[in-house]
Formats: structure tokens, C-alpha cells, sequence
């Protein structure tokens, strides 16, 4: 792939912060998504290239080496080995093992790019060659959009990286915005280095009458006004179920009850639950019979003479 201006690519400042980077790309990969530009070259060229961009300015080891030798920043190890300064365009005299390299010419960078200056120093012609360094391969993001309903369960799933097929297990209780890394499966290593690590970032979607925090739950139910006044037995919504709970008399608007293990599962905790908290809104009866209002009439008399 041809040399990409990463901050051009995510239409982003160099002094952008991460916030700002995570926000751009997730505006971008969704805009140029493949399942969304079906045969669609030019947008599958530039979803690559925004995926490329996000890889490397989304960490802050490789975005420092990026600032800093721009194209070249996967070799910025050997650079600062061999005493580059990219801002100069020179290099001090360094000792490697048994050799010592010379500035070569005085270290006037002015027809030359770092890559040049590299392949001077460790190409394949070079008597350095012999002992090639081992380099860590990239690291990749990627981004998973579960629906709450997923997240509460342990699941399997298959993921496409780079090519690959791999597939990854899913602990119940995943919260939105949590990163998981997958050892091994980011880009592979040079000269037999290690392969780098591909983290995922989920995105919930809470399609469901719950309001989640953590592990609770949180959801409004219902309160005709009769069984508020007095009292009785409901069934309500959790999120494996229908369970019953007792209403007590009198019970007002706004009152809050806990079931106790009816929240979301504990991230990598087998059989621990949050809770579930209920409010209660009660209900204001509508189209009351003559009989009806005549009743509540009745009791309004009642209470004033109380």
C-alpha cells in the first residue's frame, strides 16, 4: 500500500487528542464500511486506509514514532540506534557490535529520505544485514457492536482480521466501550519477531427497556392506582424473565424496590449477577364509569371529613 498522511486520512490535527481520533474514525469506518459500499473499490480502498491511519495514531508508542520519522516510523528502533535526528537530518557516530558507521558525508540528508538513510545502514548489502534485529508486528484495532441481549450471555464468534478468520469467545457481561486484546492475531512480526496483538472494542447497543450501569439494572414498571392503594401481587420484567413480587399497600409513586441477582452477569464471574432496581410510576385511571367517579366522589367526602 502506497504512503498515507494518517492525520490526512482521519481529517484530523496533529495535536489531536485521542478522544478526537477514536471520534473521527468511528465517523469514518461507518461511512466507508464495506457491508454499506457493496462492490464498492474506491470505498473499500479508503476503509483500509482508515483502518491503517487508526492502527497506528490510536496507540501512543507508534503515533510518537509517527510524529517523528513519518513513513518510516516502523524502523524508528533502528534510528535512534544509530543516533538520527530526523529534525537535523544527521546522525551521530554509533559503535554496533564490532562496527562503527561513519556519518557518510557529513550526514546531509537534504537528497535523501530516512528510508535512504536505512537501507545505507541495514540493507541487504550492508555487512550489518548478518544481524538483523527481531521486530514486534503492529498491533490492530477493530470494533464489535453487540446488542445487550448478546452481551449477557458467554458466545462465540467468528471475526475476519487481516485476512484471517479467527474466532473468539465472548464473556457474559462485556460493557460498552470495554477493550479486550487478542494475543498474536495483529500484524506479523519482521525477522522473526512476535506477531503484534489485535484489540477490540465493543460497542453495546441497549435495544432493550433496561438501563444498564455496571452490572445493575435499572426499569420503570407500571402501578395501576387500585393496587397501589391496596396492595397486591405483579409480574414484572427481568431481563431472563418474568418474576412476581408483592406490592404493599399505600405504595407510592417513585418507590424504588431491589431484586437482589436479576442485574446483568459479572464480567468473567461465573453465576454472579448485579441487581435489579424497579421504580414504580402509578397510573392514573382514565374513561371511569358514572359509577366509577361516583365512587371516588364517595371517598373524597370521606377524606375531607376525616
Amino acid at each position: 500500500m502506497d504512503y498515507i498522511e494518517y492525520y490526512k486520512t482521519l481529517d484530523v490535527s496533529k495535536s489531536a487528542t485521542e478522544a478526537e481520533i477514536k471520534k473521527a474514525y468511528r465517523k469514518l469506518a461507518r461511512k466507508y464500511h464495506p457491508d454499506l459500499n457493496p462492490n464498492d473499490k474506491e470505498a473499500e480502498k479508503k476503509f483500509k486506509e482508515i483502518n491503517e491511519a487508526n492502527e497506528v495514531l490510536s496507540s501512543a508508542e507508534n503515533r510518537k514514532k509517527y510524529d517523528k520519522y513519518g513513513k518510516d516510523w516502523k524502523h524508528a528502533d533502528e534510528f535512534e540506534k544509530a543516533g538520527y535526528d530526523p529534525n537535523q537530518q544527521q546522525y551521530s557516530r554509533q559503535q554496533q557490535g564490532n562496527q562503527e558507521f561513519s556519518d557518510f558525508g557529513g550526514g546531509d540528508f537534504s537528497g535523501r529520505d530516512f528510508s535512504d538513510f536505512f537501507n545505507s545502514m541495514y540493507g541487504s548489502g550492508g555487512r550489518s544485514s548478518r544481524s538483523q534485529a527481531k521486530y514486534r508486528g503492529q498491533d490492530f484495532n477493530a470494533e464489535l457492536q453487540l446488542d445487550l441481549a448478546s452481551a449477557y450471555t458467554t458466545q462465540k464468534q467468528n471475526l475476519a482480521v487481516n485476512g484471517k478468520n479467527i474466532r473468539i469467545t465472548i464473556p457474559a457481561g462485556v460493557e460498552n466501550g470495554q477493550i479486550i486484546k487478542i494475543p498474536g492475531h495483529g500484524g506479523p512480526g519482521a525477522n522473526g519477531g512476535p506477531n503484534g496483538d489485535l484489540y477490540i472494542t465493543f460497542n453495546i447497543e441497549n435495544n432493550s427497556d433496561f438501563r444498564r450501569e455496571g452490572n445493575n439494572l435499572y426499569s420503570d414498571v407500571d402501578l395501576d392506582l387500585y393496587t397501589a392503594i391496596l396492595g397486591g401481587e405483579i409480574s414484572v420484567n427481568t431481563f431472563d424473565g418474568k418474576v412476581k413480587i408483592k406490592v404493599p399497600e399505600e405504595t407510592q409513586t417513585g418507590t424504588k424496590v431491589k431484586l437482589k441477582g436479576k442485574g446483568f452477569p459479572v464480567y468473567k464471574r461465573d453465576n454472579q449477577f448485579g441487581d435489579l432496581y424497579i421504580t414504580y410510576k402509578v397510573k392514573t385511571p382514565t374513561k371511569l364509569s358514572q359509577k366509577e367517579k361516583d365512587l371516588f366522589a364517595e371517598l373524597a367526602k370521606i377524606k375531607n371529613h376525616e
